[in-house]
């Protein structure tokens, strides 16, 4: 097994840094990647510094990935040698259940298999992510990268863009529909893109005035700041459709007010502790309050070629991996427009 190098983080207090990691020669319907870029999600500074409980360490972090297969088991036959691909946030799941059945992987029965921080299925391994130079993945869980989609900017699409596009088409977001994106991150900014391109009228509600320009450039219809309460006045009952990427603690009665009758709120932020909800919010305009994680494989191929077909993806900065503890830092002070992404061949020794 070819020794592949890596950064890791390996306590919880410590710094990620120079790592060595072993990948298997792929088996029979494996594929072996060479990474070539990997994003930064938040859940990867969680589960380094272990703020979500459970991690496992030494952790390689990394799910955003995108790669060209270098080498295919004999019974590979969805992927060929060259091509470029992609893998999120899974690698394995149990194949057999309800949601594994039914193509949405992200809801196994028995825990989907994560691509690091989690163990593998048979061996128990620890499972080691995209913050380095090779992976190695079964072929029912990687991805195409469909032609057009700038490499670099593609690879945030594996979890900031499916974690966005699947609530919008499972809760079935329409043409014509008014569309609010509370937070512009990394994924309200790519709530943004698809919900414009899913022809939706779509306003930012933001608590900073300063994201006005960057929310009309990413191509809302409007924006409306948040740290105004006559904007929760002026908007009242105006949303069909309300996507909530804000992890930080806020008020979900004040948002729900601005559906509609029937209106759709969806969580995809995280608070670090529970959040008042008045039923009342819900009952007296028969809204509803759903969340949604992110999507099965099937529903991720569909992301990347409605991207492609559409002209979409994320707004990154590339960053060495050396400036992996900088680019934290900077996340936890909203400072990257929108997804840092690591260029791996600054993991070479070369480099």
């Amino acid at each position: 097994m070819p020794t592949t190098p890596a950064y890791a983080a390996t306590s919880a207090a410590s710094p990620l840094a120079p790592f060595s990691i072993e990948r298997r020669d792929p088996g029979p319907r494996e594929v072996l990647i060479d990474i070539l870029y990997c994003g930064v999600c938040h859940s990867d500074i969680h589960q380094a510094r272990d703020e979500w409980g459970g991690s496992i360490f030494p952790m390689v972090p990394g799910h955003e990935i995108v790669g060209r297969v270098a080498a295919a088991g004999p019974e590979v036959t969805k992927h060929a040698v060259g091509d470029v691909v992609g893998v999120g946030c899974f690698v394995d799941s149990c194949r057999h259940c309800a949601q594994c059945e039914a193509g949405e992987e992200q809801y196994c029965a028995e825990g989907m298999t994560g691509t690091y921080n989690s163990r593998e299925r048979g061996t128990g391994a620890p499972t080691y992510g995209g913050y380095s130079t090779r992976i190695t993945v079964n072929e029912d869980y990687v991805l195409r990268i469909p032609d057009g989609i700038p490499l670099e900017r593609a690879a945030p699409l594996l979890c900031a863009g499916i974690t966005t596009y699947s609530p919008l088409r499972h809760y079935g977001l329409k043409a014509g529909d008014r569309l609010g994106v509370v937070g512009l991150g990394g994924l309200g900014h790519m709530a943004v893109k698809f919900g414009k391109a899913m022809g939706a009228e779509v306003t930012m509600l933001s608590t900073s005035e300063s994201k006005r320009q960057d929310a009309e450039e990413l191509g809302a219809h409007a924006f409306a700041a948040t740290r105004d309460p006559e904007t929760f006045k002026r908007l009242r009952g105006h949303f069909d459709f309300i996507i909530d990427s804000v992890s930080a603690p806020h008020d979900y009665n004040a948002y729900l007010s601005l559906l509609k009758v029937d209106g759709t709120m969806v969580l995809l932020g995280v608070p670090d502790q529970p959040v008042p909800l008045a039923a009342g919010a819900l009952i007296m305009q028969r809204r509803r309050l759903g969340g949604s994680l992110i999507g099965g494989i099937r529903e991720t191929q569909e992301m990347l070629d409605f991207c492609a077909a559409h002209g979409i993806a994320s707004d990154v900065e590339v960053i060495d991996i050396a400036d992996i503890n900088t680019a934290y830092e900077r996340m936890l002070r909203g400072d990257v427009r929108y997804r840092f992404v690591i260029d791996t061949a600054s993991l070479s020794p070369a480099s």
